[in-house]
């Protein structure tokens, strides 16, 4: 294979000759064709799903030294999420791939018109440390099933599934069409120097406006997956006991490292004090009466990360349940606050932990209100049994999606496109998104050289301009409204 040159200490150098020498060895080997076989593609992707069967302990251990995270959860998490877009992909990908056809306007009859999916050619995919695992995977399977090769910056902060990842996948996929790097942000600055034909990004705003800094400088395509601060309305017309069960479960799984956790409640001031027992009652049930003894609470990821949250635990609310913190362990119980001001710090950025603020609002009109005050969230989460109410929301918010009497289950749907909007992200994916994505829709029409329509050719004479005028009129006027409103 062309890249067997490149040895494994060379793939985790940040440097940017070692940089340069992938690039321009992957491009060479898209340019002999090698990805753009459908059987490669079905081949590769087969690849992933033996990966994350065999390696399926070699996972949970690696999350659970990273995050803590329970093996259940990492099932879900982490193995059956990619199981389900890889099968979705296989199902189908020879129906995305094959050229469309498309209606030719009549003035350019006869006429033949096709959209083609072609691949984009060399393309970055930066994963992220929440979920070290799927996260990777899942615009990894778009871009392979898209015809593409990949250069797949794995995040160091989860060193152990990074490190599975890098030693590992690369048994089940051909290096010809992917090369997965280790590094820090010398890595990733090396990396951004080179021209990509597209460009993935899971992270936060800071890192994902220097990604497009550097896209920019290429032209280059870019979906930047980032987050932002989710709302969770919930309407006095609500199962208050469900409800409660469900934002825990949501915004306490993985310690709340997740970027659609809700991240602040927007509670109809009638019901605030029965949610909050009842979200009390629920972690009890879940994690015990104390969840630092709790196999099925996860840890947070660091200490850089440990110490960014511990101000949120003070001057920002009343503790209702929780606020007890391991440093050693980087522990932080899950929390929930009450009587938190709309300015209070906690509100001013993304918290992505397990602290949860809860605000009282009078109506639904405030709640919505307070949200179009704030950025675009990545996702907006709405409990209520009133389809008066859940369209009110939906139809005067804006956010990347929307969760109705769930958290989450959108954003993890292979047939929904997912993705932000605004500060939260640009560009969407999962299942037939992502293979869009990373495809370029090449517009074909074919005409039969032996029809050729003179009249459109010069000289244009007054005559030829009456004709010409009279029959696209003919064939595109539109029907108009002439009253004056």
């Amino acid at each position: 294979m062309v890249n067997n040159m490149i040895t494994d200490m060379e793939l985790k150098t940040p440097g940017g000759d070692s940089v340069s020498l992938i690039v321009s060895s992957l491009r060479k080997n898209f340019d002999e064709g090698i990805t753009r076989d459908l059987a490669f593609r079905f081949q590769q992707l087969d690849g992933i799903g033996r990966f994350l069967l065999d390696c399926e302990q070699a996972i949970y251990e690696a999350i659970q030294r990273d995050l803590g995270r329970a093996p259940c959860e990492a099932l879900i998490g982490d193995i059956f999420l990619p199981l389900q877009e890889l099968k979705y992909t296989k199902e189908n990908l020879s129906k995305w791939a094959k050229p469309e056809k498309a209606p030719s306007p009549l003035a350019m009859q006869p006429a033949f018109s096709k959209v083609y999916k072609e691949p984009r050619g060399v393309v970055l995919i930066f994963g992220t440390w929440n979920f070290p695992i799927t996260l990777t995977l899942t615009p990894l399977i778009g871009a392979i099933a898209a015809g593409n090769c990949i250069i797949l910056k794995c995040s160091e902060v989860a060193s152990h599934s990074s490190r599975l990842l890098a030693s590992r996948l690369p048994q089940y996929i051909d290096r010809r069409c992917l090369q997965i790097m280790e590094g820090d942000a010398s890595l990733a600055t090396s990396l951004l120097r080179e021209r990509f034909d597209a460009i993935f990004y899971t992270g936060n705003k800071r890192v994902g406006r220097i990604i497009l800094e550097a896209a920019a400088k290429h032209l280059t395509p870019v979906t930047l997956e980032l987050g932002g601060k989710c709302p969770c309305i919930i309407d006095n017309n609500t199962d208050i006991k469900t409800t409660a069960r469900r934002i825990v479960f949501g915004k306490f799984v993985n310690a709340g490292q997740i970027c659609v956790a809700p991240d602040y409640l927007l509670v109809h001031e009638s019901i605030e004090t029965e949610l909050l027992f009842q979200i009390k009652k629920a972690l009890e049930e879940f994690y015990g009466n104390d969840p630092m003894l709790s196999s099925s609470f996860s840890r947070i990821i660091n200490q850089h990360n440990f110490q960014r949250l511990l101000p949120f635990l003070t001057e920002n609310g009343d503790i209702v349940v929780g606020g007890k913190v391991d440093q050693e362990t980087c522990y932080i119980a899950p929390t929930v606050l009450k009587n938190v001001r709309k300015d209070a710090p906690i509100m001013q950025e993304e918290v992505f932990g397990p602290i949860l603020p809860v605000i009282r609002v009078k109506d639904i009109d405030e709640a919505i209100a307070f949200v179009n005050t704030k950025e675009k969230p990545l996702a907006l989460y709405l409990f209520t049994e009133s389809s008066t109410v859940r369209e009110k929301v939906i139809n005067n918010t804006s956010s990347g999606g929307v969760g109705i009497n769930c958290i989450g289950f959108h954003s993890v749907s292979s047939t929904l496109p997912f993705g932000g909007v605004g500060a939260s992200g640009m560009g969407s994916y999962h299942g037939k998104a992502t293979f869009d994505f990373f495809s370029h829709h090449k517009s074909v029409m074919l005409h039969p050289i032996k029809f050729d329509l003179k009249i459109f050719y010069p000289p244009y004479t007054i005559t030829k301009f009456k004709w010409i005028r009279r029959l696209l009129l003919m064939l595109y006027r539109p029907n108009l409204n002439r009253k004056n409103n």
